[in-house]
């Protein structure tokens, strides 16, 4: 990808309240044109992977295209033996537009890029509430994206769950080569973290609740689960008053706690949420696009 002009601008803009910075146009390789913010002038981008990394990248054309490079930026191979288990956030029966459960684009983008390259694809979630999954997932329109795909979903609370120390989790999650964690990012939120919770058996997270904080639990998952991938979808979010805006982002991360805090910071949250408040994200390795360039007061 190779610039076609640059600016330097030193004027700020209430989407843009850190200056100087770039505007650059990008043509790519198939010859489209884009606006590109950078912290310093650029003859062409070249994206530098880190397997450790939080990812983050500019959906421009389609999510696949985020997808790839998100697994690029995160060096995660994929090939035909792997066994993939996808679970998208699934909490609310309100329509699509809230943006509280991960949308079906992304579902049946994310089922399109693993079944091209003829990956084993399963889908997982269950129900922490009253509503039972069933419901959900009809609701939310992922069912439906699921069995155009030919992919039978599964509730994950009918299957069987392995003791960690103190921890039940899935055997689905467990066996699985890699899991994707699809969260559906809001701002103050800790989504990532959240969705992640349901891989554990609902009895056994809610009698941990009143033993440990959700920090230690989730401290316990990163260090039980090395084939975890999250995937955060933040082109169109919620705000703080559940309204939605516009992003246009994709973040990843091996660490869904960082892709937590690291998402909080583009957003410029004003209240973080206690899981996160100890992070210090400027230690946190960012690969994609930096901070600097996409970071947005969302509330404004």
């Amino acid at each position: 990808m190779e610039t076609v002009v640059s600016s330097k601008v030193s004027i700020s803009s209430l989407p843009h309240m850190k200056v100087p910075y770039f505007a650059n146009i990008i043509k790519d390789e198939q010859g489209n044109l884009f606006a590109y913010k950078s912290t310093e002038k650029i003859d062409k981008i070249e994206l530098k992977s880190n397997p450790e990394s939080v990812a983050i990248f500019r959906i421009k054309y389609d999510i696949i295209e985020g997808l790839e490079n998100i697994f690029k930026l995160l060096e995660v191979s994929l090939n035909e033996n792997l066994k993939v288990l996808v679970i998208p956030t699934l909490i609310s029966t309100n329509y699509t537009y809230f943006k509280e459960n991960t949308s079906p684009e992304l579902l049946e983008s994310v089922l399109n890029f693993l079944l091209e390259k003829k990956i084993s694809v399963k889908v997982g979630a269950q129900s922490f509430n009253e509503i039972p999954i069933e419901g959900l997932a009809q609701k939310s329109g992922l069912l439906d994206v699921c069995l155009k795909k030919g992919i039978t979903p599964f509730d994950l609370s009918k299957a069987v769950f392995v003791k960690k120390e103190d921890l039940e989790i899935s055997e689905e999650v467990l066996s699985a080569d890699l899991v994707i964690n699809l969260s559906m990012l809001k701002a103050e939120k800790v989504a990532s973290t959240d969705n992640i919770f349901y891989v554990l058996k609902k009895e056994n997270y809610s009698g941990l609740k009143y033993l440990q904080s959700e920090k230690e639990i989730s401290e316990k998952l990163l260090k039980t689960l090395s084939n975890v991938i999250t995937i955060g979808e933040a082109d169109t979010v919620q705000r703080s008053n559940s309204t939605t805006t516009y992003l246009g982002l994709i973040f990843g991360g091996r660490n869904f706690l960082n892709v937590d805090a690291i998402f909080n910071k583009v957003i410029m949250a004003r209240k973080l949420p206690e899981i996160i408040k100890d992070i210090n994200v400027d230690s946190i390795a960012i690969s994609g696009r930096s901070i600097m360039e996409v970071e947005r007061d969302i509330e404004m």
